[in-house]
């Protein structure tokens, strides 16, 4: 991990050295392992790198020619295959261990603003070049690392901090409405170009951005291809190709000898522990896996602690339950004193969230996250029947079936009446009206209904097998997770990685054929048969029926909120509902009390300083 800023004076003005090095001293909350600066003349570059490998040092800004330099926060995955590239194409002859700055540096070298294609991983980065005049950034392909932008009118700056762009004395303090109703109305913003600053911009996953010739541009690079379901002949082959895949997407996310595991009691993040241990364990003996497992012993217990051991004693690795019955909540709102750079719904939760990852660094400064299996494999069987119909006619069907009924004992269709009431009835649980505690006049400066109303509309299919899941990897969904990840993990001195997000095993979960192997994560759980117990596997998805939090209020009630002026113009305090009654009406109406706390904050806040 890395904190990274740019700043491009593009009318030539010299770079002004003492505020350049006040941004990147901003940023040493995600590089504590140092700090450094470059101004070249107009453009300069600051970096503030976290070691998560134990390499000796990692120079940034980085150049080969003092022509092209950049500054990276960056992972490259498939090294060895980019570096055989560079090779046939340049002849470059670039040392296997050469850091991920060096390699997207001779990648941009070697095929200019196109070397993103070429690239897998997580990143974000800024590239200057001298001999085009030509800055140059992009972000990978889902987002995993953010990047915001001011396009100011004699600079743009370049940041993958929020904080550390507003120290620039030319970006103003103007919010964005927009963003704010977004936040308001669904808890996020629904504009992946924008923030809630109206001088500052995120440049959008999957995205470059451009400065030449007095213009800058932003343009997509890539986007989740459609493919077809993958046919193989043999049941086995469909589980080496997954376990070949996931064991690279795990080995390129471990360049330590040392990482944790945030590990539930289920199926997606055991998994991860077992291939990170398997993977280690063959480099040397001289390795650690180290499970982190949040319970809740009183509110909402649930198993958890359980399945988890069963996992790390079966493994054989450590595990550290982290028990958050008495976290900070949102009983604790008061004597809260958090910064984030954008307003969050629970504030409280997000001061948790940080001193969770503070004591989480302590273990190691690689964390594994299990997300990605939910959306990836989705048991959409109807899509899936309906297009064997059209391209392989009643026979394949049949065959389908029969395949079906052999590995699960039970009729797909009987099977999925349970599931799919259960999914009717969530709907309604889960079910909302529009917020009434949203003031009038700013619901029509805003087109807020006509926000809500066009937000609830179903979204048209893209992806003719696996349209839910597919859909489940738009950038909107995964922006918000990934910041918190980024933020949260920066505050323990570690960086969370996910593994199942890796493109080539994402892609290859989302052409598998929905039947058999999507029903209950049926790749996963045939391909862990040796690795994990038997119990673990068996166990089905278990549901939270009640958040901490709402176990909390239910008890004592919502908070008092002592409005703040600016709050006055977006929401009426005295609509907001003291005892809400089901959950979804409790996350709305944490909504203006969390907006309310940022407001405050922003008013005394000087930026630059993330807590």
């Amino acid at each position: 991990m890395s904190g990274i800023v740019a700043v491009l004076n593009t009318d030539g003005a010299p770079i002004d050295d003492e505020l350049l090095a006040r941004m990147t001293t901003a940023l040493a909350f995600r590089g504590p392992d140092g700090q450094c600066v470059r101004a070249m003349q107009h453009v300069g570059f600051g970096h503030a790198w976290l070691n998560t490998s134990g390499a000796t040092d990692d120079p940034q800004p980085f150049t080969l020619d003092r022509r092209r330099w950049i500054v990276a926060d960056a992972r490259v995955d498939a090294r060895e295959d980019l570096i055989e590239a560079l090779a046939a194409d340049t002849g470059d002859d670039v040392r296997a261990d050469a850091p991920d700055a060096e390699l997207i540096l001779r990648a941009y070298r070697a095929w200019g603003v196109a070397c993103v294609a070429r690239l897998l991983g997580d990143f974000a980065f800024a590239i200057w070049d001298e001999p085009e005049r030509r800055l140059f950034c992009a972000r990978d392909q889902l987002g995993v690392k953010p990047l915001f932008y001011a396009p100011l009118a004699r600079t743009l700056i370049v940041s993958n901090t929020l904080d550390c762009i507003r120290l620039h004395p030319g970006v103003s303090r103007d919010l964005n409405d927009a963003a704010i109703a977004d936040f308001l109305l669904f808890g996020a913003n629904q504009e992946p170009d924008t923030s809630t600053f109206q001088d500052i911009r995120r440049l959008p996953a999957a995205h470059s951005l451009t400065w030449s010739n007095a213009a800058s541009a932003v343009r997509r690079y890539w986007a989740l291809p459609v493919d077809e379901p993958i046919h193989f002949r043999r049941a086995g082959d469909y589980l080496d190709r997954f376990q070949e895949l996931l064991r690279g997407a795990v080995r390129d996310r471990l360049r330590t000898s040392r990482v944790g595991v945030l590990m539930s009691g289920g199926l997606d993040s055991p998994t991860l522990a077992a291939v990170a241990a398997s993977v280690l364990r063959e480099r040397s003996s001289d390795c650690a896996v180290q499970a982190i497992t949040s319970v809740y012993d009183r509110l909402v217990p649930d198993g958890e602690r359980h399945y988890a051991s069963m996992v790390a004693e079966h493994l054989r690795i450590p595990i550290r339950y982290d028990v958050r019955d008495d976290e900070t909540s949102i009983l604790d709102w008061d004597r809260v004193t958090i910064h984030t750079p954008e307003p969050v719904a629970n504030p409280p939760g997000a001061a948790a969230a940080f001193a969770f990852f503070e004591r989480t660094g302590a273990d190691a400064r690689v964390l594994l996250y299990g997300e990605g299996p939910d959306n990836a494999l989705r048991y959409e069987w109807r899509a899936y029947l309906a297009h064997l119909l059209a391209r392989r006619g009643a026979g394949s069907i049949a065959r389908t079936l029969l395949r079906e009924l052999v590995v699960h004992p039970r009729v797909p269709l009987w099977s999925s009446i349970r599931p799919v009431a259960r999914a009717v009835a969530e709907g309604d649980r889960w079910r909302t009206e529009f917020p009434a505690w949203i003031d009038d006049g700013f619901a029509a400066r805003c087109a807020c209904r006509e926000r809500w109303d066009a937000h609830q509309r179903p979204l048209q299919p893209v992806h003719p097998v696996r349209p839910v899941g597919y859909r489940g990897f738009d950038a909107i969904r995964w922006q918000p997770l990934f910041e918190d990840c980024d933020v949260s993990g920066a505050f323990g001195r570690c960086e969370i990685r996910h593994p199942f997000l890796d493109l080539r095993l994402l892609r290859y979960m989302l052409a598998l054929p929905a039947m058999p192997w999507c029903r209950n994560k049926l790749i996963i759980r045939e391909s862990m048969r040796a690795a994990l117990p038997r119990e673990v596997l068996r166990r089905r998805k278990a549901a939270v029926r009640v958040s901490p939090d709402f176990a909390r209020v239910r008890a004592s009630g919502l908070p008092r909120i002592t409005p703040s002026p600016d709050l006055l113009k977006y929401v009426n305090p005295c609509k907001i509902p003291s005892a809400p009654a089901r959950e979804v009406e409790l996350r709305a109406a944490l909504r203006p009390l969390g907006l309310n706390y940022w407001l405050r904050d922003l008013s005394t806040h000087t930026s630059g300083d993330a807590r």
